[in-house]
């Protein structure tokens, strides 16, 4: 409000009124200001919430659509993997800010009146399983009525608030107590035997033993950090206790160890495959080698279980490979590594045995000279042009890609039937075309190398359209060896070869289990408990599969027996 001169009064009393008012209708312009500049605050606030949801949940949908997309195609390219991931991290980082993002409006929504906060739409929460461990905690109810302070009150109903929590590790130290009696008789004493432990005068249960092998080799986690865990949870485990324990234990897992490896040789056809690891020599690191030979006849209907068996060696030389395959003769899925070669000799002492080499390495060749995301993000630097050649090797092995994923699963003859119907005419035609186009290209051309690696083999490559035990890729084995190239950046090296061996020995367990559906660390807790008392005649019980099987079927019977 402003006065004009002539309307200001002539008595003090009266100014002062009116600067009174004029001072509440300026304070009231400001309030309204505020207001506004707070709704327009949380107006904006909603608004990028409502945007980090509409992110995360793109990146949310993306995420399962790729999913979704490797259960019903399989492993489309080298891409699909690294996708899935990058589309995970994404994820966690979107929702994160979405959740920032919509305490910030919430926030902002409460310093206004008129301005409601957005509210994310949060995906339907998976029940928690019914065997875990539940608390009743019941908050002390009103002894009068809150509206008119009467006491009879009369209970309606009662809302459940579910809140997960952690209780740190527990430790209990179980005391077996043996008593002794004699005998009025003779004087004779008498006892009860002593309890089984896991290892020769141990003090650490097969629950504890099964944890502390199962965290080393199956999630990597080196001693020394266990040893650290223990001390913040109050037990002094040092490294030495805890190596000594994992020494007994692997020794008694090593009578599986041979059944394991016993029945993955007795396979038809093998996938075999090596990575890196770094073992600790005399003043420096060598590069040793993690082996494995993964059986898996599922592809092809086999009804045996799969399994996989591990070895270590200090170096890459040939001789590893005739020596872990001494007493296997089949099929052997492998890369062109040469150390396998005197296998497949004809005049071979033992019985030789067959190649069959991996398209997925055949096409990498051709994939990177036709990867047209790293071209494009390279291209301002040493990026190469995108080889027309490459592109269309990489179109015509995807072609036998999309028909082996219809087949999977389906018998040999039904695969080899398949094949012989549609794929075989295609390989045909690619290997005419690889002939063509090879003529028309220079010595130092990059598509050439890619293009002889599969010319020169072609045999062993065509070698699936007549047996349809063979897989097109050598995917098995790779996947068993991801644990290992994952896992080598927490552990660095291994101590020692024997340290190496002993990791071998452990990862054939542990990866047998999760190639048959089976928790490792409860059954490392089951073997460890029951392996010695047990006869030699009924450790193929302990087995993953057995071990798997004989559980389902007690659990079956307990449900029939409650039933009843």
């Amino acid at each position: 409000m402003n006065s004009k001169p002539v309307d200001l009064p002539s008595d003090l009393a009266s100014a002062y009124m009116a600067l009174l008012a004029e001072r509440e209708a300026l304070q009231a312009e400001r309030d309204v200001a505020v207001a506004d500049a707070a709704n327009w605050q949380a107006e904006a606030a909603n608004a990028q919430a409502m945007l980090s949801d509409n992110e995360a949940l793109i990146a949310h949908l993306e995420l399962r659509i790729e999913r979704l997309k490797r259960e019903l195609y399989g492993q489309r390219s080298e891409r699909t993997a690294r996708l899935i991931e990058q589309l995970e991290l994404q994820l966690e980082d979107l929702v994160t800010s979405a959740t920032e993002d919509g305490l910030a409006a919430a926030a902002a929504a409460a310093k206004t009146q008129s301005v409601r906060s957005f509210t994310r739409k949060r995906p339907v929460r998976k029940p928690w399983p019914e065997n875990i461990e539940r608390e009743r905690v019941v908050i002390e109810p009103p002894t009068a009525c809150a509206c008119c302070g009467g006491s009879r009150l009369s209970k309606l109903g009662e809302d459940v608030t579910g809140t997960l929590e952690e209780i740190p590790r527990r430790f209990k130290v179980i005391e077996t107590v043996r008593e002794k009696f004699t005998c009025r008789d003779c004087e004779a004493i008498t006892q009860p035997p002593a309890p089984f432990h896991v290892t020769p005068r141990g003090f650490i249960g097969p629950q504890l033993l099964a944890t502390i092998l199962f965290d080393k080799f199956g999630m990597h986690i080196p001693l020394n950090r266990q040893s650290t865990r223990f001390r913040c949870e109050g037990i002094d485990m040092p490294i030495s206790t805890l190596a000594d324990q994992v020494g007994h234990g692997t020794f008694a897992l090593m009578p599986l160890f041979k059944l394991i490896e016993a029945h993955v040789f007795a396979a038809e056809r093998l996938h075999g495959d090596d990575t890196t690891i770094r073992v600790l020599a005399k003043s420096k690191c060598t590069t040793g080698r993690i082996w494995t030979y993964v059986r898996h006849d599922q592809p092809f209907g086999g009804a045996a279980p799969p399994a996989a068996v591990y070895y270590a060696s200090s170096d890459r030389r040939g001789e590893h490979p005739p020596k872990h395959l001494s007493r296997f003769g089949g099929v052997l899925q492998v890369d062109c590594y040469s150390g396998f070669n005197p296998l497949f000799d004809p005049k071979r002492k033992e019985q030789p045995i067959t190649p069959a080499f991996c398209f997925a390495h055949a096409r990498r060749g051709f994939f990177e000279l036709a990867d047209v995301e790293k071209n494009a993000r390279e291209g301002k630097r040493n990026g190469k042009p995108i080889s027309p050649t490459a592109l269309q090797a990489v179109k015509r092995i995807d072609a036998l890609f999309d028909i082996e994923r219809a087949i999977n699963g389906q018998t040999a003859a039904e695969r080899r039937a398949v094949r012989q119907e549609k794929s075989k005419p295609l390989f045909d035609d690619m290997h005419e075309w690889l002939l063509r186009e090879r003529g028309t290209f220079s010595r130092s051309s990059d598509v050439l190398k890619p293009m002889n690696y599969m010319l020169s083999r072609w045999a062993d490559f065509a070698r699936f359209l007549d047996d349809g035990r063979i897989c097109l890729t050598n995917n098995a084995a790779e996947r068993a060896l991801r644990g290992v190239a994952l896992g080598r950046r927490a552990w660095t090296f291994a101590g020692s070869q024997r340290g190496a061996d002993r990791a071998a020995v452990m990862l054939t367990s542990i990866t047998t289990c999760r190639l048959n559906d089976v928790d490792p660390k409860a059954w490392l807790a089951d073997v460890l408990a029951r392996i010695s008392d047990l006869p030699s005649s009924r450790l193929h019980e302990l087995l993953p599969w057995e071990w798997k099987n004989l559980r389902d079927a007690e659990k079956l019977a307990g449900q029939q027996t409650a039933a009843a």
